[in-house]
């Protein structure tokens, strides 16, 4: 990579979401090494949701309750949809979510309707569309991929808010999804110190940079050095108000 780079006058060269010996390796050959931060949810061998509540200390345990009881109370229901049973209407349903949820946050949609079908057709089984409805009709929905052990959160949007649904949608029906098909995880992004409340837990993430230019170098690993402490102490603080009891040793 570093012959490339050089070869071709690259600027630089980035590894992202390596494993922590492959970010080892790379910094012990110079690279800069930068830590991030996602949020994680982790299926221990549980057989049901309440398995999983129950790990949790009461008064989390009752506010997720209460979170999954309102979605019930407004006559919504989720469901996933995997593969082949995802149709071309629930595409259209989502797009409309999707670009929605662009509209209002003054981005720009980049992803196209045919992309959405395209993922279909080239991941089959590993696409897992999750759906809310409001009597029958498409209210919002949540796009996750899904590997042989984790099951990753992408896009999410809706055309109406309901409390909680956002939870409900994307957190809490990838729990359900993780446990009734044996996935060991769910990887819900970054940002969102909510999802720590919810029983996904903080991990650190790992990323290296091969860049040529010293002074160019210089200032991206002074802010990397600062990032990374200030990411492991953010990691500390909330895994102090971690939602699971604390077990007797």
């Amino acid at each position: 990579l570093e012959t490339v780079c050089l070869k071709l006058n690259l600027s630089s060269v980035h590894v992202t979401f390596s494993t922590e010996d492959e970010w080892d390796l790379m910094g012990q050959s110079g690279w800069i090494q930068r830590i991030g931060r996602q949020y994680h949810w982790h299926n221990r061998d549980y057989s049901t949701f309440d398995d999983f509540l129950n790990e949790l200390t009461s008064r989390k345990r009752k506010a997720i309750r209460k979170e999954r009881r309102t979605i019930v109370d407004q006559n919504l229901v989720v469901r996933p949809y995997v593969g082949g049973d995802i149709q071309a209407s629930h595409w259209d349903s989502f797009y409309r979510f999707y670009i929605d949820t662009y509209d209002r946050k003054w981005g720009y949609p980049y992803l196209t309707r045919a992309f959405f079908e395209a993922i279909q057709e080239r991941l089959g089984d590993n696409i897992v569309l999750m759906i809310a409805e409001l009597d029958g009709l498409p209210v919002a929905g949540a796009l996750n991929l899904c590997s042989a052990n984790t099951l990753y959160g992408r896009n999410w949007g809706c055309i109406e808010d309901f409390p909680f649904l956002h939870f409900e949608t994307c957190y809490y029906q990838a729990i359900d999804f993780a446990i009734a098909n044996n996935i060991s995880r769910v990887e819900a992004g970054t940002q969102g110190p909510h999802k720590i409340q919810r029983g996904y837990e903080p991990v650190e993430t790992y990323s290296a940079h091969f860049i040529p230019n010293n002074s160019f170098r210089d200032a991206v690993e002074n802010f990397c050095r600062e990032e990374k402490r200030e990411v492991e102490r953010e990691i500390l603080r909330t895994k102090e108000h971690s939602p699971y009891r604390q077990k007797s040793t």
